[in-house]
């Protein structure tokens, strides 16, 4: 039963769904107990999963100069104690004193008060003040909320102060709880079974499957929101879009298919814009083109892709403008380079590289000048690229890798070259691509979402949280906010709950870390 069915009139049609509702209910409930075993089974068996080259080679990397720096660590230790000092020296000292939001404990360590030497009273001289940044982990504590209660003894009034909304009732999860799960999850990419793992090792009992309710709880108390994200994204003039694939498990079997993650991003501040930058994540079972023909039925203006052919419908009829990306157009010609490389690649990649570097001096001007730099700087560089590339693939082979490298560009050519008609418009997509960064990272720690319904709760959080990190929000303390107030907040009024809305509302992110 979905909610879009409409309910019967009928008392006895309304019982047989209830009691089928009910029997669904109890069936999930023994399907998420037998779940549970076998991952406690599973868990422990030992069995692993190959990594791809690549995440060989980054941790082969990491290994590596965790030796060195662990080696380097000894060393200093072995030099302490030759030098008949109690502790190694750390390295330079940060270049700005250590951020002064953060919380200070003060250790006082006091002269006597007398002089060893001939016992008269000692006079102030001053002190010395040295700072090291400590980490204290974070604790679980409990709230106890106590309702007073009073009677008035003349007219017998009863008075007792309401319990504050929670965002789920009846529930032992704080906001500032259910925010932790939530950011570890999605943007920590913690799997729900480590974040139980860490809570026992405090001696708190944090079941999975209640975790797991709670997400989806979350996820749709904040479904308002997330659709009043996706309208202020949408109502750009111009969008960075992509996708990627996101491992799902198949319903019955243990088998994965692959879903997609598409992901939408209104961001002008390159071009001047004071406007708050956005990120919207939606989530599809596959790649065909109508889910981003349907995420983008109502946006019109500028749409910066890859050259994806989903997209191709959406740019007839002029109501959306394709601008491509170079990012891409360059990554196939690098990438024939490196495998043979040649004079005349290295050319062409150098006079890219210059479009690039003029762009790099534009970056935060308004559209008018950037538009007006790329008109008398970029223009030339465009029309050495277009000469090089029709001469050279006339003397190529039609099969050759660097023909097919200099086909993606040419057939894209306007696209590439709309960017200097407008001075709003990036010269890549390199936006939407960052954007994506999360869910690489949640791929690689997750290795597949449990459902679609899983796939579309990580598009929400996915969103909200990235839209906190475009405006330099911690999405920590957003999401305590937001799940303190979302419950009883109206509903007609819920875009003044977006991150930027409340940003004045919530401690100020912190520093970049500290190099030490």
């Amino acid at each position: 039963m979905t909610d879009d069915v409409p309910l019967p009139d009928d008392v006895d049609a309304l019982k047989a769904l209830l009691i089928e509702a009910r029997a669904q209910l109890a069936e999930r409930d023994i399907e998420i107990e037998q779940l549970k075993a076998q991952i406690d089974k599973l868990r422990r068996m030992q069995f692993g999963r190959k990594s791809e080259q690549l995440d060989r080679q980054i941790e082969r990397l990491e290994t590596k100069l965790e030796d060195l720096t662990g080696g380097r660590g000894a060393a200093d230790v072995r030099r302490a104690r030759a030098s008949g000092t109690s502790a190694p020296v750390g390295t330079t000292a940060p270049k700005e004193a250590l951020p002064p939001h953060l919380l200070r404990e003060e250790h006082v360590l006091d002269t006597g008060s007398n002089c060893p030497n001939c016992g008269n009273a000692m006079q102030p001289l001053g002190e010395d003040v040295s700072e090291q940044l400590a980490r204290v982990a974070a604790a679980f504590k409990v709230i106890r909320t106590i309702r007073r209660k009073a009677v008035c003894p003349c007219c017998h009034h009863f008075s007792q102060p309401p319990m504050p909304v929670l965002p789920i009732e009846r529930s032992i999860a704080h906001p500032s709880l259910l925010a932790d799960i939530l950011v570890s999850k999605f943007a920590d990419h913690q799997p729900l079974y480590r974040l139980s793992e860490i809570a026992a090792r405090d001696g708190v009992t944090l079941d999975r499957a209640s975790m797991g309710r709670w997400v989806g709880q979350c996820e749709e108390l904040c479904r308002p929101l997330t659709e009043a994200l996706r309208r202020y994204v949408m109502a750009s003039f111009k969008l960075h879009a992509d996708d990627t694939p996101i491992p799902v498990l198949a319903p019955g079997n243990r088998k994965t298919r692959t879903g997609r993650l598409w992901v939408y991003v209104r961001d002008d501040s390159r071009s001047g814009s004071t406007e708050p930058a956005a990120v919207w994540f939606a989530y599809s079972p596959d790649r065909k083109g109508i889910h981003p023909q349907s995420h983008l039925a109502g946006f019109e203006g500028i749409l910066q892709a890859d050259a994806y052919g989903g997209f191709n419908e959406l740019y007839e009829g002029g109501r959306i403008r394709e601008a491509a990306c170079w990012d891409h157009a360059r990554r196939y010609l690098y990438d024939v380079h490196v495998r043979t490389p040649t004079e005349a690649t290295r050319h062409v990649l150098e006079l890219i590289g210059e479009l690039y570097g003029i762009e790099a001096h534009i970056r935060g001007a308004p559209p008018g000048e950037r538009r007006q730099v790329r008109q008398h700087k970029s223009i030339p560089v465009l029309a050495a690229i277009n000469a090089w590339m029709t001469h050279k693939r006339a003397t190529l082979s039609a099969k050759s890798e660097l023909t097919k490298a200099i086909n993606y560009s040419l057939n894209q050519w306007d696209a590439l070259v709309l960017y200097c008609d407008d001075g709003r418009v990036e010269i890549s997509n390199a936006l939407a691509e960052n954007a994506l960064r999360c869910v690489s990272l949640g791929r690689k720690n997750f290795l597949f979402a449990g459902s679609d319904s899983g796939g579309e709760r990580a598009a929400a959080m996915y969103g909200l949280i990235g839209s906190c990190k475009l405006n330099g929000i911690n999405p920590l303390s957003y999401l305590e906010y937001l799940l303190t107030h979302i419950a009883d907040h109206k509903i007609n009024r819920i875009g003044e709950l977006l991150p930027w809305n409340v940003a004045d509302r919530l401690p100020v992110l912190s520093p970049p870390p500290i190099s030490l």
